[in-house]
């Protein structure tokens, strides 16, 4: 195991996790390879004919790119590719990567904490990925974006040097919510930000929508993003071929000469930790979590039932039985995030871990 640690000093973010590197069916990276990895000191690594295909997975709170992301590592062990997936969760506790359990153990993971990926994280996300490029050679890169990150912001990152020296076609996919187009939920400002800076939708949750809503559902989408292909999906469940197609010059819109990043702004949002008590009744739970009217929520509670995990998304609180245990340390605790009204604000983080009460 490979561990991956940059730190700065000051106010700069800081970004640390685990990169494991071979995958399950995948035999390590042979010396041949290694020594052309790894030139000579400041040497540049080169790229492969053609680039490494990089995708960025975005979409707003609770959509469901967490789960698109644990189906795109699952297929990589099995047909043996090296996928390496850098995530960059909205919040302290590291959630998400306890979501994904035993996926990881087969592929190159890494977490960027302490910022957004598609502004006060970019130089991090650019050093990052090069470290991954020269240790482990890929065959694929996956970015998540937090649920409140711009797809395409992130996107030009892999126009920088020196990854563009070895990063081949890349596009950006969003995951979209169903259930909250339907409801008319938060559908301005960073949710149509990043609906319209898409190559490819993916229309999440249809299952939680009455079949005559769904075309309707999928026409007020497309009116944000005119041309763009959508694709319907149950627990974001599609196909890598439409994710990592032959010919990705057929979705991607954008062009190279785009990648002069200009400064941008996007709507605030704070991250509160709250702790639950053991042993709490689901109905209970619930009740309090609804009450703070938040956009997600999630964590890990141990509750009369058992432990359940905590899916929330808007107005819906859904209480399950986790695959793999959690760590530990993430046992009775949820991220609540919301918008923020602070001033001149992009993000917000509050953390102390306060009782939740309804």
């Amino acid at each position: 195991m490979l561990r991956a640690l940059c730190r700065t000093a000051g106010t700069e973010p800081t970004c640390q996790g685990s990169v494991v590197m071979a995958s399950q069916n995948r035999a390590p990276v042979p010396p041949s390879h290694a020594s052309q990895a790894h030139t000579s000191a400041g040497g540049a690594v080169p790229a492969p004919a053609g680039g490494i295909p990089a995708l960025v997975v975005s979409g707003f709170l609770g959509a469901g790119k967490t789960t698109l992301v644990r189906h795109l590592l699952r297929e990589a062990q099995a047909d043996g590719i090296r996928l390496a997936v850098v995530s960059n969760e909205f919040g302290d506790l590291g959630i998400d990567r306890a979501l994904l359990g035993d996926q990881v153990a087969g592929s190159q993971y890494v977490e960027l904490e302490g910022g957004c990926v598609c502004c006060r994280l970019s130089d991090a996300l650019v050093t990052t990925l090069q470290r991954i490029w020269e240790d482990v050679r890929p065959d694929r890169v996956v970015v998540e974006t937090s649920g409140v990150a711009l797809p395409f912001d992130t996107l030009l990152n892999f126009w920088r040097e020196p990854v563009v020296a070895w990063v081949g076609a890349c596009l950006s996919v969003v995951v979209v919510n169903a259930e909250q187009v339907a409801d008319g939920r938060e559908l301005d400002g960073t949710f149509e930000q990043q609906v319209s800076s898409a190559d490819l939708l993916i229309l999440n949750k249809v299952d939680l929508v009455d079949a005559g809503q769904r075309d309707p559902v999928q026409a007020r989408v497309q009116h944000m993003a005119e041309g763009t292909p959508i694709v319907q999906a149950v627990n974001a469940h599609v196909s890598t071929l439409a994710l990592f197609p032959p010919d990705p010059g057929s979705l991607s819109r954008r062009v190279r000469s785009q990648s002069q990043q200009e400064s941008h702004t996007h709507e605030a949002f704070e991250a509160e930790e709250c702790v639950v008590e053991h042993g709490i009744k689901p109905d209970v739970l619930i009740h309090r979590i609804q009450s703070r009217r938040a956009l997600r929520a999630k964590g890990f509670v141990q509750t009369s039932d058992g432990l359940r995990l905590v899916q929330g998304v808007g107005p819906r609180v859904d209480l399950m039985e986790p695959v793999v245990r959690p760590p530990d340390h993430l046992l009775g605790r949820l991220v609540l995030i919301r918008k923020s009204h602070a001033r001149g604000a992009v993000h917000e983080h509050h953390a102390g871990g306060a009782p939740l009460q309804g």
